[in-house]
């Protein structure tokens, strides 16, 4: 039988600029799980965690980013038949000054900030895309509207 594991995040880093949006995107570095592969930030849930602070502390080790408003978005699952669990992944969106360039931690050898469409287009994984179009019509006004109050961490 299959467990059920809430055990990582992803995290859009986003800028809802007036102009258009930009979306951080990072390639895998060499040595690393897909490497090349392009991707949002994704990371273990750690210890006692709750999916929020790992998605903070993450923010803080793979981009040293310094971010205004976080956003819980969705949840997407997916199997590790290596191990016979289905991991469920929060997904939050995290805002952030794309005029400022990402300090990649040793998993990402690069980083991009792109438009969505772009971002659509380098994103290997289509459940990131999939995510990607709910964190756009959730936030697009730059806050989550008459929902703010259930999606925004802080």
């Amino acid at each position: 039988m299959a467990e059920l594991k809430v055990g990582v995040v992803d995290v859009f880093i986003i800028d809802p600029r007036p102009d258009g949006w930009k979306v951080l995107v990072m390639r895998r570095a060499a040595g690393t799980r897909c490497t090349g592969a392009w991707e949002v930030l994704h990371g273990r849930v750690e210890g006692d965690e709750r999916p929020e602070e790992a998605a903070e502390r993450e923010i803080r080790e793979e981009t040293a980013l310094e971010t205004t408003r976080l956003y819980n978005v969705t949840c997407h699952s997916f199997y590790l038949h290596r191990l016979g669990v289905v991991q469920v992944a929060v997904v939050f969106a995290a805002f952030a000054d794309s005029r400022v360039a990402p300090t990649l931690g040793p998993e990402h050898d690069r980083a991009e900030w792109l438009g969505v469409d772009d971002a659509m287009r380098r994103l290997v994984w289509p459940r990131s895309r999939a995510a990607l179009r709910d964190v756009q019509a959730l936030l697009a006004t730059g806050d989550a509207g008459p929902v703010d109050d259930v999606l925004r961490v802080r």
